[in-house]
């Protein structure tokens, strides 16, 4: 292919005032002002703009793409190498049956099976195909599978699917015994759904024309009629719809991210009347499960200044925070973050000194033990479960060097059944690697966690490339888990370091809050103290790291590249909210009124405009020396709209013609998640490992 010179965007004139404040904003046309349609149907992009995003793509691939060829097929070669194509989850029993998702060799999409509960575990049993991946999904540029949930007379199953990336899906029945498939019409649903006790109906949530979820009906599936149960009033409250762990509960949850609202139904009677759990104050969030017929509400609860939150019993006839039963109190420092109601014991996931555990009660007394771990860092989720009414607790286990585990566990006698770990086809030996944690300090004295994954050979005198990744927003902490894709840096003496910034609650709730609103900064700060702490520790030297985040991480990636654009020899940006000033000011984009809590409110509060202003990278971008950059997007993305990383693209090389160079490469076929199919996203990965190869030297002399 011919070399080319980088697309040049038009610049249009266009002034926008806020607060009596007036600021440019050239390349405003390259949003679609026709964005909701084209959300649902691409084809309808205006053509200016597709020739626009068209030629960007075009370049990445001349410039970088076609270059890094071979090696972005070795990196696929290698990924995929350790995943074992026929793959089975572990069966999850539900009365007569088990259920589990298994894949093919070569299939990108998984399978959805079940056996008798007897043979559960006996792999040579016989299975019965329920749903197939692979056959619903041929031929489709994009197929997302939601949410897929069996009847509780495990007669139907019901699945959602979007086919588009816009993240509205479309909602079919299927009958097992005669597979039938219906389509109930409902094309505009956010995936999530949940039966009704009598397998008659289907409760489902409605996202809007905006996007954004709304309401939440009962389908029946006799006459297919719809039933609205709930329609927020508030436009910053999402609304969703989920299942008690005893089957006998449906909830209806309203939020944002400050304050909670949930609801609850009976699903074993056709009642349609919503019970409220507690009523909404701001700032109160709280979160529900149910165990036993008759038993209590168990409500997970910041209540009463509690910032890591307790657990409470509630009674079904309500009575709200203040008549509600005190169960787990509230401890400075250990952050409750999830519970499951079983009929005897309350399990909870917990998190302390940046390290996740589990801890059983049990509901007859109170008594209380933890579930025990050795490894300086690692991941634990609780796993699959359908029966409320057993004493055995299913939860998966992952280290950054330790391949994940999933084990059931006897509460009765403490002791741990290993179900499943995860092959590695290509092998894998653990003690090959060092799993590290270490903490850095801000510029505040707070410790920032970092965990490092990198060969026991990997030298530490600074010669070493690392990738840092990051994401610090909404209270999400980047598990340290197990990816066999990393290995592929690893093995070629890239170390590979997770920095647990503020935003997310690596150490507590408090955590997150000091990195929102007004302390949004110390974000972008803690990271880059992490990238200086690695330096001095030998791990890595200046230039010679490559920071990488995605979404809200991709707006830490363009904030760092403005503070500290030194220290990188590249910056990964995928799907990057990078263009804040302007969606927060414009309530009518999918998130934009549900994350004014996160932000700020730049349309009604000029401090919090000038705020995010100071920081915003689109607004900040100026001549400096930025390195190499790797932009992503998708063009049906609902989350962070295509024009986010095509409008910074195109002011970065305006701006700062310099630096860089700078690829944008616009999924033209999928949403903010990117490819669908297992193997086609290891195609993505490649090209964003290839090019940190690539950056840092390490694409032509690989030392394995």
């Amino acid at each position: 292919m011919t070399k080319s010179k980088p697309p040049v965007a038009p610049r249009k004139p266009r002034e926008i005032e806020q607060h009596g404040l007036v600021r440019h904003d050239p390349y405003a046309w390259i949003k679609d002002e026709n964005w909701q349609q084209v959300m649902r149907d691409p084809s309808v992009l205006r053509a200016d703009i597709r020739a626009y995003l068209e030629a960007e793509n075009n370049y990445t691939k001349v410039h970088l793409e076609t270059p890094l060829a071979a090696l972005v097929s070795e990196l696929v070669a290698e990924m995929r190498g350790r995943i074992k194509e026929d793959d089975t989850s572990v069966p999850a029993k539900d009365g007569a049956y088990a259920y589990f998702t298994r894949f093919r060799d070569n299939g990108e999409y998984p399978l959805f099976v079940r056996r008798v509960a007897e043979t559960a575990f006996d792999e040579g049993s016989a299975e019965e195909l329920l749903f197939d991946g692979d056959a619903e999904g041929a031929g489709e540029a994009y197929f997302d599978i939601g949410t897929i949930a069996h009847a509780p007379d495990h007669g139907k199953i019901a699945f959602a699917v979007d086919r588009q990336g816009s993240e509205y899906y479309a909602l079919s029945v299927r009958d097992l015994e005669t597979g039938e498939t219906v389509d109930t019409g409902i094309d505009k649903c956010t995936g999530d759904f949940v039966w009704s006790g009598a397998s008659d109906a289907l409760f489902w949530v409605e996202r809007n024309e905006n996007g954004r979820s709304c309401a939440v009906w009962r389908r029946s599936l006799t006459s297919m009629d719809d039933v609205l149960i709930y329609r927020e009033p508030d436009e910053g409250f999402f609304v969703g719809v989920s299942e008690s762990q005893s089957g006998d509960l449906i909830f209806i949850s309203s939020n944002d991210h400050t304050t909670s609202e949930w609801r609850w139904l009976d699903a074993r009677t056709a009642d349609t009347t919503p019970h409220l759990i507690a009523k909404r104050q701001t700032g109160h969030e709280y979160s529900c499960d149910h165990g036993a017929n008759g038993g209590p509400i168990h409500v997970l609860s910041n209540y009463s200044g509690a910032t890591d939150f307790q657990i409470f019993a509630a009674e079904l006839d309500g009575g709200g925070p203040e008549a509600w039963t005190p169960l787990v109190a509230h401890k400075s420092g250990r952050l409750i973050q999830d519970i499951v109601s079983l009929k005897d014991y309350l399990i909870r996931l917990e998190r302390e000194d940046s390290l996740p555990r589990l801890v059983v009660r049990r509901l007859a007394d109170g008594d209380e033990h933890a579930i025990e771990f050795d490894e300086a860092a690692y991941a634990l989720g609780l796993g699959a479960m359908y029966e409320a009414d057993t004493d055995t607790l299913r939860f998966s286990y992952a280290s950054p060097s330790t391949p994940a585990q999933v084990f059931d566990y006897s509460i009765a006698d403490r002791s741990r059944a290993l179900r499943k770990t995860q092959e590695i086809p290509s092998g894998h030996t653990p003690s090959d690697y060092v799993t590290e944690r270490t903490f850095a300090r801000a510029a505040d004295g707070a410790e920032v966690p970092i965990t490092i994954l990198r060969r026991r050979t990997t030298p530490l005198d600074g010669t070493a490339p690392l990738l840092l990744y990051g994401y610090g927003a909404y209270g999400i902490t980047i598990p340290a888990g197990f990816s066999t894709s990393r290995l592929s840096l690893v093995d070629r003496g890239m170390v590979f370091a997770i920095a647990h910034i503020r935003g997310g609650t690596a150490k507590g709730y408090q955590w997150y809050l000091d990195g929102k609103l007004e302390q949004k900064t110390k974000t972008f700060t803690d990271y880059i103290a992490a990238a200086e702490h690695l330096i001095a520790m030998g791990h890595t030297a200046e230039g010679r790291i490559v920071g990488m985040g995605g979404s809200a991480g991709g707006l830490l990636i363009g904030a760092v590249a403005n503070l500290a654009p030194h220290l990188f020899a590249g910056l990964i940006a995928a799907v990057p909210f990078v263009d804040v000033l302007n969606t927060m000011s414009d309530a009518s984009l999918p998130l934009t009124p549900p994350e004014w809590p996160e932000w700020g409110n730049p349309i009604d509060d000029a401090a919090a405009y000038q705020r995010i202003a100071a920081y915003a990278p689109y607004e900040q971008v100026a001549e400096r020396p930025y390195p190499q950059m790797l932009i992503t997007g998708g063009l049906s993305d609902p989350r962070v709209t295509y024009w986010e990383p095509a409008k910074w693209a195109a002011r970065l090389r305006h701006d700062a013609p310099e630096g860089g160079p700078y690829y944008l490469k616009i999924n033209m076929d999928a949403g903010h998640a990117g490819a669908t199919g297992r193997f086609e996203a290891l195609k993505e990965i490649a090209l964003e490992y290839a090019f940190a190869l690539q950056v840092t030297g390490l694409a032509t002399d690989p030392a394995k």
